[in-house]
């Protein structure tokens, strides 16, 4: 790998490994957000009971344990770039009892695997934080065995992501916010229609789909979005920590006057869009 994806990986390394203690804190809140897009992508794999299968930017573990609880004989490795969040998966498999599922640290442009060992690979909301988009797609065509399924799901575009847009356009109003060099890792750099697609067709994977996904995210109050935010969400607290207290508390005011806009009659919900793809080898 050329030195500058390397400093890319050792960058997404750190800031996952960094704020795993909000992702384990927020964990039942964010499973439950992220939900529907492992839904969408255990329907495209057709887990067999007997499956071998590759869950890649597993996270905390999931779509990997409800793999696992599908895959009853087989047997579903997690792998991600931090050895903390893996922690995490590790001591919810061991809560609930999952035995057939593994984690081990790896790189998705350099996975650790053998030609064709998995039946199908998962990979949910990691691909746009890969330092190499195209490696990682061959490499996830390498480990596949012929006739393997592979389904994975990115952010759609800003505008259909008022969930991290409504803070981040406050945060634009007081904070200088450089948009990323072009093919860096971000939340949206996967969002154009037909990216994904395209791009697995040129790794080789054959009857590719693509199809969006919305749907709610429910908060509850404007307290609640804020800490979310503010333990879970990197470019949240990166663009925060420019800001003296006076303008943390601007913002925080601004954004709480917008989120009240949104919904001045009830419990605070904001929408989500994905794009859940799908390749076969």
């Amino acid at each position: 790998m050329q030195p500058h994806l390397e400093l890319i990986r050792e960058h997404q390394k750190t800031i996952w490994n960094n704020f795993s203690p909000g992702w384990e804190k927020w964990d039942e809140f964010n499973m439950r957000f992220l939900q529907p897009m492992g839904e969408a992508i255990i329907e495209y794999l057709q887990v067999k009971e007997d499956d071998i299968v590759l869950d890649i930017a597993t996270g905390t573990g999931e779509p990997g344990l409800k793999i696992a609880s599908l895959a009853k004989r087989g047997k579903v490795w997690g792998t991600d770039l931090s050895e903390n969040m893996l922690a995490i998966a590790s001591e919810h498999a061991a809560a609930r009892g999952v035995k057939n599922y593994l984690t081990k640290v790896a790189d998705v442009c350099e996975l650790p695997f053998e030609d064709e060992s998995f039946d199908a690979v998962s990979c949910r909301m990691g691909f746009m934080f890969f330092p190499d988009m195209d490696l990682a797609a061959r490499e996830m065509f390498r480990v596949l065995k012929k006739g393997g399924r592979m389904a994975a799901s990115v952010w759609g575009t800003p505008d259909k992501n008022p969930w991290i847009g409504a803070i981040m356009n406050v945060l634009g109003k007081y904070i200088e916010l450089p948009a990323p060099p072009p093919g860096a890792p971000g939340m949206f750099r996967c969002s154009h229609p037909g990216l994904m697609s395209g791009l697995f067709v040129q790794a080789g994977f054959k009857n590719c789909a693509e199809r969006g996904l919305g749907g709610m995210v429910n908060y509850g109050t404007a307290e609640l979005y804020w800490q979310n935010m503010l333990e879970v969400a990197a470019p949240v607290v990166f663009a925060l920590a420019k800001a003296g207290e006076a303008t943390k508390s601007l913002i925080k005011r601004d954004l709480f006057e917008l989120l009240h806009a949104k919904c001045p009659a009830g419990p605070l919900a904001l929408g989500y869009a994905a794009i859940i793809f799908y390749g076969e080898k």
